[in-house]
């Protein structure tokens, strides 16, 4: 049982690593920029659901510990504390929409490295190197499934992570006004 759960992974382990040769360099930057757009996916849902909530019963005990909170300078205190909060709510949420869209933009990148590849075979041996030009095309192919795929993945919990963050945004808003 247990040889063959490691024959299993060492095969697509070997798969994965034929796919990434066959897509050459472009799909290695597609890996790399998918893998810094989860981490920092990751990153923002640990702090939406984890330190934020820490943050905002500082804050709120905070306001709480004023004695006085309804003068001009009071108000901007608080209006302070909201941006604040809110700030740290959208740290790297622009960092990973613009990954979400670089993505697709890196698979049309190889596509058109793949679409080179295949013309310059078509040049050098004419028509009759299938081989030759379906690597090229294998390329283009690829990288542009990987890229396309990479930037769908991340769209969904990018939308997510806005949504929470905007709930977020108006619930220290509500706690600050009620207290």
């Amino acid at each position: 049982m247990q040889k063959s759960r490691m024959e299993t992974l060492t095969n697509n382990l070997f798969n994965i690593e034929l796919l990434l040769e066959s897509g050459g360099t472009v799909l290695w930057l597609i890996l790399l920029s998918s893998v810094l757009m989860w981490t920092l996916i990751i990153e923002r849902y640990m702090f939406v659901y984890v330190m934020h909530p820490k943050q905002v019963k500082q804050l709120l005990q905070s306001w709480q510990q004023r004695t006085e909170r309804h003068s001009w300078y009071a108000q901007k205190i608080r209006q302070g504390m909201i941006s604040e909060s809110s700030a740290s709510l959208h740290q790297h949420l622009m960092a990973i929409k613009t990954l979400i869209v670089a993505l697709p933009m890196l698979g049309l990148l190889g596509t058109v490295d793949g679409m080179i590849q295949t013309f310059d075979v078509l040049t050098v041996f004419g028509t009759g190197n299938a081989r030759g030009m379906a690597g090229g095309i294998s390329v283009a192919l690829i990288t542009t499934m990987g890229g396309l795929l990479a930037a769908l993945s991340g769209m969904y919990f990018s939308t997510q992570l806005e949504q929470r963050v905007a709930r977020a945004e108006e619930q220290i808003a509500d706690g600050l006004r009620r207290h």
